[in-house]
């Protein structure tokens, strides 16, 4: 009832259903670019994935580590990582490539020519990649066990529609997000791996928020359609929706902004993955249930035998 109030009082009455052709196409071309890009050139696997080489060097005074990147991107290096290790003077560096004796050496040169500051060489060594094979294999493993969970969940909860629909739309925005670290060669590292599991969480706690309207008004209204009732199930929780991204969205901006390099790919898969969720949310779930054809009698109450309706009748 409250929910009803304020969209009325806010006027809020947006026909999302007459738009679902339109989501449906512009959720079908994002699929094929991620599915397209995922299979011809996949992920850029950062260091974390891959291993490489470690370079510790020490500076006589703080340098800005984006001078230290834009020296190494123009020597030709591509995958790394620089961050200060222990202080402002001392700079570690992460390169995707194999170990030799002569690529700290090498390195060290490159930046004491290019400072006008004394650059010492702590250290260089391999480092392995933190995830192996193995533990890649057990973490998709993970996640298909997880889907079949929450399936199992909201078909208990709901109806087997809403299952297939929910899980189709966590889909839906984990092929996108892979899609677009893929299509834009971004690292993909640790750090963007739990961002993915948290938008998998976000997106999925959004569509049951959705569906717990929709199964409510289904009981409830006996009157208009399908659409309609799907429709006013959506707006009726916008406000809340909108809210909850928006407050999100904020502080991942933060991070994004202030929070560093190393937090840099994290916030920037949260970002994409909350726009992704919130949408999918309001136009991929409900119009989902729409194609499947889901109706009042699929969310019925059972009525036991010898109990009475309101009215008297059995």
């Amino acid at each position: 009832m409250t929910n009803n109030l304020s969209s009325k009082l806010l006027n809020i009455n947006i026909n999302f259903m007459k738009l679902r052709y339109l989501a449906f196409g512009l959720s079908a071309v994002l699929l094929l670019v991620s599915i397209g890009s995922l299979a011809t050139q996949g992920l850029r696997l950062g260091l974390d994935f891959t291993g490489g080489t470690l370079v510790e060097l020490h500076y006589t005074n703080s340098p800005n580590l984006e001078e230290v990147r834009g020296q190494l991107e123009t020597a030709g290096y591509e995958q790394f990582v620089v961050q200060n290790f222990g202080s402002s003077h001392d700079v570690l560096i992460r390169l995707n490539q194999g170990f030799s004796p002569e690529v700290g050496e090498q390195v060290r040169s490159l930046l004491d020519t290019q400072n006008a500051d004394k650059v010492e060489l702590t250290r260089a060594e391999f480092v392995g990649a933190q995830v192996g094979d193995e533990l890649r294999d057990q973490g998709g493993l993970g996640m298909l066990v997880a889907m079949l969970c929450i399936m199992v969940y909201v078909a208990f909860r709901f109806q087997y529609k809403f299952a297939v629909g929910s899980v189709l739309a966590l889909v839906h925005d984990v092929i996108i997000l892979l899609g677009f670290f893929s299509v834009f060669r971004i690292d993909f590292d640790l750090t963007v791996l739990a961002a993915l599991l948290a938008v998998v969480g976000y997106s999925i706690n959004d569509t049951i928020v959705v569906y717990d309207r929709i199964r409510e008004n289904f009981r409830k209204i006996r009157e208009g359609t399908v659409s309609e009732l799907i429709n006013l199930s959506i707006n009726q929780t916008l406000i809340r929706t909108t809210i909850t991204s928006i407050t999100t969205l904020l502080v991942v901006v933060t991070l994004f902004l202030l929070g560093g390099e190393m937090i840099h790919n994290f916030a920037l898969a949260l970002m994409v993955g909350i726009l992704v969720g919130t949408y999918s949310s309001i136009y991929i779930a409900g119009t989902l249930l729409l194609s499947m054809k889901v109706s009042r009698e699929d969310l019925a109450i059972p009525i036991k035998e010898g109990v009475l309706e309101e009215d008297g009748r059995p």
